[in-house]
């Protein structure tokens, strides 16, 4: 693993304890940064968080001995400032609402180490100035409080709501503008130089190293707290003209009274995005509505009730059809526990919709599909019959079916595949409950 000298603040004393940076040792964060206890915490971090490889093709399993090999020269050259980034490489995936795609950079595992480090180190250091109306990639806070304050203020009377969309925010963030606003709380120069030179990194694409004179990479470590530190000024900029608003990375909503308030605040933001930050507002996008027409992080508004949206409910159910296609050749226990890790996220998630409705119905056509699939899986008909009349079918019926020349989706919903492989028979395989899910989410078990 990485190992590293003691590091000491320039009056000798020692390293402050974890999670807490000294206003006095500004000057120093390199040190605090390469300090052996943050490294090994970052690299920690970096193996949970798994990740492809970068342009070196180095995986996580190698790193270890490529850091207790080279670690020494490259912390010094950290140190002396004179260390050089690698390109990340340009990953494209498909967005969720299939309007295009989404440009992300992953970084060699050494590069994800060492912002890792830094952004152990700055978070500290800038997290308590932001705004507690900003919930993006910050400490003990999550999506879930946005959507609640959003709520908040909904029942506190403001039914209008102005949905900016920041134009490939992450793509276009300029460099000069952000790193003018690093350098508000960082003097460590040897800092500043280089989170500038992984700005300025490059990316490979298709094998050809490309410039990147805008944007900060989605997929590096610390692209969200530059992204934080960026819009901190806008979320400043609100609080100072009375707005209520949430932001949640570069997803943002300002709830008004009326839509001509809504209007207005909408011309002015986009000229002070703009102007100060250098900003550009998808104008196609951003819209002012009332609150009950609002999508936000995959959730809408019904007065005060929280509802997942339509699309979140669409996606839910194409990546279930995915999870159970009959055509993947995996074995049921292995098709279950993906299964079962994906509804678990997604209950996570948007459990906290009060939209009860479409549960019911979600789950019993989820065990149908789960039904195909052993049924595709049980193959011959004399397998068929066998287990059918093992799970306690009776004779006639499973015969019949077993027998039966129609689909797999149209014998999923026989009376013979339901006596057989009843709802508590899936539940002892291992099928999860999505109304139970929902329940436990909702605290009623």
């Amino acid at each position: 693993m990485i190992h590293s000298d003691q590091s000491m603040n320039p009056d000798g004393g020692d390293v402050p304890a974890r999670g807490t940076i000294q206003p006095a040792l500004d000057q120093n964060l390199m040190a605090h940064i390469l300090d052996s206890d943050n490294m090994k915490r970052a690299w920690k971090r970096v193996k949970s968080n798994q990740g492809a490889p970068g342009i070196d093709g180095m995986a996580l399993e190698e790193f270890p001995a490529f850091a207790r090999e080279h670690w020494a020269s490259i912390r010094q050259s950290l140190l002396e400032g004179c260390y050089q980034p690698a390109p990340v490489r340009r990953v494209m995936i498909p967005k969720r609402d299939g309007s295009g795609e989404r440009m992300l950079g992953v970084p060699c595992v050494l590069d994800r180490v060492i912002q890792q480090a830094m952004l152990q180190v700055l978070t500290p250091i800038f997290d308590p100035e932001f705004s507690e109306s900003s919930y993006g990639s910050r400490p003990h806070r999550s999506a879930h409080g946005a959507i609640f304050q959003v709520k908040a203020f909904i029942k506190a009377g403001y039914r209008g709501a102005v949905d900016l969309d920041l134009e490939k925010f992450f793509d276009q963030v300029n460099h000069d503008v952000l790193m003018s606003r690093v350098a508000r709380k960082v003097t460590d120069k040897v800092l500043l130089r280089l989170i500038g030179r992984y700005l300025r990194a490059g990316v490979m694409v298709n094998g050809i190293i490309q410039a990147t004179e805008w944007g900060t990479p989605q997929g590096s470590p610390l692209s969200p707290l530059l992204a934080n530190v960026l819009l901190d000024d806008l979320d400043k900029e609100l609080e100072r003209r009375g707005h209520r608003f949430v932001r949640y990375m570069d997803d943002v909503v300002i709830l008004v009274k009326s839509s001509r308030a809504g209007r207005r605040v909408m011309a002015n933001i986009t000229r002070y995005l703009f102007r100060d930050l250098k900003l550009k507002v998808n104008v196609k996008k951003s819209r002012v509505v009332k609150t009950d027409r609002l999508e936000y992080l995959g959730f809408t508004f019904r007065g005060i009730r929280i509802y997942g949206s339509d699309r979140a409910f669409a996606d839910f159910k194409h990546r279930l059809r995915g999870l159970t296609s009959r055509s993947w050749g995996v074995s049921m226990a292995y098709r279950l526990q993906r299964l079962n890790l994906y509804l678990r996220g997604w209950m996570n998630y948007f459990g906290i919709s009060q939209y009860y409705r479409p549960i019911p119905e979600l789950e019993s056509w989820l065990r149908r599909r789960i039904r195909m699939c052993y049924w595709k899986q049980w193959r011959n008909p004399r397998t068929r019959i066998g287990n059918l009349l093992k799970l306690g079918c009776g004779r006639r019926h499973a015969i019949s079916t077993g027998l039966s020349r129609k689909g797999y989706w149209h014998l999923s919903k026989t009376m013979a595949t339901q006596v057989g492989m009843t709802n508590e028979w899936l539940k002892e395989q291992g099928l999860l409950s999505i109304c139970d899910l929902w329940k436990k989410a909702q605290g009623y078990t």
